[in-house]
């Protein structure tokens, strides 16, 4: 395959390189600037240095069309967009760049003629409103969606977009909802925490997790491949997936950090504060239409990635500053 990434510096885009590479795939990531410092976490240079950058905004439909076609890309993961903290401090931006550089992708697929095979693209849980909103027990995908932030907003438009394009025009694409994503290299955003207190253990430090409740843990490996088997397996449709990782309470996250890394139960706290998405999500449709999809243990999974960081800190490659506030 043939695979551009938009946005794919970033945490996800990374480990979805990593997958791609390792399997012989060729890849190219369009993005505003070049800035593979997530990639070298988890990646060695030569890896590395087969990505192809691509110098773009996702919003450029031209210069998107364009990159598509010179460079016979088949296949599009589209992970371009802006999160919860600055869709909410400015949300025309956050507009601008969920939805409109969605629809530029959407665009770009159509003028191509079938070129791209395949385009999937990341949604998310925020499409779904806080978890008294809806009855208890595990929601299918196609629950109403009350989302509570101009982002999950952004996103509910993008699905709605997603299926006119194949109503209308035959294009098949793959939404995935991701929940909490953590493993190394996820740095920002409001569900990073749990990543931050895993380095923090790797450290030595004390980290306070702010929130508290039920969340779905995901680890980064496991979305990274669920992506890549989405970009390959048969499929022709136009729906929006919800993800299914290890739902799970604060105290029963901060027991399987323990059991990772003992000290954790002196170092790691956390707060109360449920966070407004709902967490019981039923990924039985995805399992169906594109599986099997894969899952590592929860303690696997924070265990590989406290391993991760503590290879890095002795390589003296460990960034602090999301940490630190910087």
């Amino acid at each position: 395959m043939n695979v551009l990434l938009t946005g794919g510096y970033g945490c996800i885009g990374s480990w979805i390189a990593r997958n791609l590479l390792q399997r012989g795939d060729r890849v190219w990531v369009y993005d505003l600037k070049e800035d593979p410092k997530r990639m070298r976490l988890i990646m060695d240079e030569a890896l590395v240095r087969q990505v192809s950058f691509v110098q773009g905004d996702v919003t450029d439909l031209p210069r998107l069309r364009e990159s598509l076609e010179r460079n016979a890309i088949t296949h599009i993961v589209h992970l371009a967009g802006l999160q919860v903290p600055t869709c909410r401090a400015d949300p025309i931006l956050g507009a601008k760049v969920n939805v409109l550089g969605t629809l530029a992708v959407f665009e770009a697929v159509k003028q191509l003629h079938g070129q791209v095979q395949r385009l999937v693209y990341t949604s998310s849980a925020a499409v779904f409103g806080p978890p008294e909103h809806y009855a208890k027990g595990w929601l299918a995908d196609d629950v109403p969606l009350t989302p509570s932030t101009h982002y999950g907003v952004f996103k509910c438009t993008n699905e709605g977009n997603a299926r006119i394009y194949f109503q209308d025009n035959g294009i098949s694409s793959v939404g995935l909802r991701p929940w909490t994503v953590f493993g190394v290299g996820r740095d920002f955003g409001m569900t990073s925490e749990p990543t931050k207190a895993i380095k923090s253990l790797a450290l030595g430090r004390k980290y306070h997790i702010t929130y508290g409740g039920i969340q779905d843990m995901q680890y980064v490996d496991d979305v990274a491949r669920i992506v890549v088997r989405c970009l390959e397996a048969p499929y022709q449709g136009a729906k929006s997936y919800n993800l299914r990782g290890h739902v799970v309470d604060l105290p029963t996250l901060h027991r399987a950090m323990v059991e990772a890394e003992p000290s954790a139960a002196n170092l790691i706290t956390f707060g109360e504060r449920q966070i407004a998405i709902a967490y019981d999500l039923d990924d039985s449709a995805l399992q169906r239409d594109l599986g099997p999809m894969p899952l590592t243990p929860l303690v696997e999974g924070i265990r590989q990635t406290l391993q991760m960081f503590r290879k890095l800190q002795a390589e003296g490659r460990l960034d602090t500053d999301d940490l630190d506030g910087k």
